[in-house]
């Protein structure tokens, strides 16, 4: 105890002499800034503006800012990024842009771009300017790990901010002006480019009064502008816009500048300073509704097993119990009648463990990473964190995949504990690679941003091969070295033949419908997230997401038992691939509705962005099947035992309910007097 007692005295002095700080997640800690010649190590006066790749919704192929021709910082580092960061292809890089905290500039210089058109070189770069600008490419600026906005007025009086500004716009040659060319009346030439060369930056800092000097900044907003400078050397930021024709030759000159302004805001705090970024999202209502959705889906369903459970189960349990003779016994039906082949090893029962182990892995990696996602140590203000964790999740999961998969497989009665730990190592996440080297390809070809550099795949290979690979094998070890799942019935050697089916307790048809309520749960909050994959929006609702994902499950589970106990009645006992794949058939569902969000709500263009589009879709539907096809195929697993567990007594030893003969041509009857309760009489006749 004493050692104990000295910590708690050492650390209740710590506490008492230190100054009192905040708790800051790792690189999330405010900056403070003071004005020029005030500097201190804790308050500096630079602020540096980074970039980072531009992206358009036109096409799915990022470029780095260096592919355009803008102007460039000489001679400073690039910061790191990591891996979540290069996997979503952000690229972050220095600028030349770089202000004095409180210090006003006005229509300041930063480079003049020359492009002689006569020249192959000068020719390529501006014609790729103008395909940019054609396809709406967007800036990404960042400053104090903050987005720059471009914040404009839409119609019915709202204001939309979005975390980018476009390079320029273009007027068609009909007169008809492209994306943001609406904005000034003064573009109007046909078939002409206008590139936006100026920024005016509003930079909003609130004064730090308690905690340290200085002040910290809040906001960065900018407006893009359009000049043609006369004088490029000595700009003044008038007259009229930067416009190039689409058939311009000879010398073509392009003047950047910026001017900046700082404004004392006094009622944002730091914890508080992207709050602005959300001013045109205001998409809570629709998310509650979106729940409020889900929830009477969750009560309805809940409403049915519930009543499957507590009155039909428990009157057949109790007419069960009940039975005196054996002409009772042969008068049942339904789930009862199947009681000998329930338990029966499913076809292709490799497989199916394989994807239970492989959907175990991906089911705790999501609510791990959501869950930290809503604590906020994964906010869009941590970039590539959420990716990050995502996968450093994955590869340290490798143990609890491989031992679902070995449990299912050995209850299965499967001997090839080799092949089982192979597949559950190498198929699933080796479809995924697959698919993402071929993207990777393409990216590559393109000369896109997004494209994995080689040094970062050998890394992911490594995680692979050298930790998940590993982990895996060990998990199955445990699982294949405990005993197989013990069955509360012994199956019959002959299978039970299964009668007719109607047509909703075929096997397709109830897959089909098993799909739907789940999907209904999710859709909205789908729109959601397509849109920051693809439209590049920012995605924050955390909250939302979490609480979708656990009415997912819930979902996925009740409608799984609800039609595995229709089919069961139906004397169908081939449930465990049904239970799998009738939520799992919702990944259909989300493959559906990314071909009609393709078609209907993006304008990509392009082959190249086509592919990519829909390769990316498939790996996301794969990793959907197997999470939502684990989550209820287990739940469908432990209602079938509660619904044949034996309470007193095994009927192992008579084998299931019939009649036979015995040695000496003895008559006998096996009939069930109470469930788990098995008698032999003679028969008499």
């Amino acid at each position: 105890m004493a050692p104990r007692r000295l910590l708690l005295i050492a650390a209740a002095l710590a506490a008492a002499t230190a100054p009192a700080a905040a708790f800051y997640l790792p690189g999330l800690a405010p900056v403070n800034f003071c004005e020029a010649g005030k500097e201190k190590p804790e308050c500096k006066s630079g602020i540096e503006l980074f970039v980072n790749r531009l992206d358009s919704v036109e096409s799915v192929l990022p470029y780095e800012y260096t592919a355009f021709d803008f102007c460039q910082a000489e001679g400073k580092k690039r910061p790191s990024e990591n891996l979540g960061q290069v996997l979503f292809g952000e690229r972050i890089e220095p600028s030349p842009y770089r202000f004095t905290f409180n210090k006003k500039e006005t229509c300041k210089s930063v480079c003049t771009k020359t492009y002689d058109t006569t020249k192959p070189e000068d020719k390529q770069k501006l014609d790729f300017l103008k395909k940019s600008m054609l396809l709406n490419y967007q800036h990404h600026w960042i400053v104090d790990n903050m987005p720059v906005t471009w914040c404009y007025d839409v119609e019915d009086g709202q204001r939309f901010c979005n975390p980018g500004f476009p390079i320029g716009c273009y007027i068609t040659e009909d007169g008809r002006p492209k994306d943001a060319c609406v904005i000034n009346s003064e573009f109007h030439e046909k078939d002409t480019f206008y590139i936006f060369n100026h920024v005016d930056i509003k930079i909003y800092y609130h004064v730090v009064e308690n905690e340290a000097l200085g002040a910290r900044l809040v906001a960065a907003k900018l407006e893009p502008k359009s000049y043609k400078h006369t004088h490029p050397d000595n700009p003044d930021c008038s007259g009229v816009p930067m416009d190039i024709s689409n058939k311009a030759s000879g010398e073509v000159k392009i003047a950047y500048t910026y001017s900046v302004t700082f404004h004392e805001e006094k009622n944002i705090r730091w914890a508080s300073r992207w709050d602005y970024i959300l001013e045109s999202m205001p998409h809570t209502h629709i998310q509650w509704f979106s729940i409020m959705n889900s929830l009477v889906i969750v009560l309805f369903l809940s409403g049915m097993v519930a009543m499957i459970m507590l009155r039909t189960l428990h009157k057949d349990i109790a007419r069960y119990n009940q039975m005196d003779s054996t002409e009772d016994a042969q008068e049942e039906f339904g789930w009862k009648l199947v009681h000998g082949d329930i338990f029966r090893p499913p076809r292709k029962g490799m497989l199916l463990s394989v994807f239970l182990g492989s959907g175990t892995q991906i089911l705790i990696m999501t609510f791990v990473t959501l869950f930290f996602a809503c604590l906020g140590f994964l906010s869009p203000a941590n970039r590539g964190a959420l990716m990050t964790c995502a996968v450093v999740l994955w590869v340290l999961l490798g143990t609890p995949a491989g031992y679902v998969a070995a449990r299912f497989y050995k209850s299965f009665g499967g001997e090839k504990w080799k092949t089982n730990v192979l597949l559950t190592s190498f198929l699933c996440p080796g479809i995924v690679f697959a698919d993402f080297f071929i993207m990777n390809l393409i990216l590559w070809g393109e000369g896109s941003s997004a494209a994995i550099p080689f040094g970062t795949l050998v890394a992911i290979l490594a995680l692979w091969f050298c930790i998940s690979v590993p982990l895996t094998f060990i998990g199955a070890y445990f699982g294949f070295k405990k005993n197989a799942i013990e069955h509360p019935v012994r199956t019959n050697q002959i299978p039970r033949q299964i009668p007719e089916q109607s047509f909703y307790t075929k096997p397709l048809p109830g897959i089909i419908m098993g799909g739907i309520l789940p999907f209904g749960c999710i859709f909205i909050q789908l729109f959601f997230i397509l849109n920051s994959i693809w439209s590049h929006q920012m995605y924050y609702m955390f909250g939302f997401l979490f609480l979708v994902f656990i009415i997912l499950v819930i979902t996925c589970s009740e409608a799984t038992i609800l039609l595995c106990y229709f089919h069961l009645c139906a004397e169908d006992y081939h449930w465990q691939w049904r239970s799998f794949l009738t939520s799992g058939f919702t990944a259909v569902y989300f493959l559906i509705y990314a071909i009609h969000y393709f078609f209907s709500k993006l304008q990509i263009t392009g082959t190249a962005s086509t592919i990519l589009y829909f390769g990316y879709t498939m790996i996301m539907v794969l990793i959907f099947f197997l999470f939502t096809g684990y989550s209820d195929s287990n739940r469908a697993k432990s209602y079938v035992f509660s619904c044949y567990m034996s309470d007193q007594g095994s009927p192992k030893a008579v084998g299931g309910q019939g009649k036979g003969e015995a040695v000496g041509g003895l008559k006998f009857a096996v009939y069930p007097r109470k469930l788990g309760d098995w008698v032999v009489t003679l028969d008499k006749n």
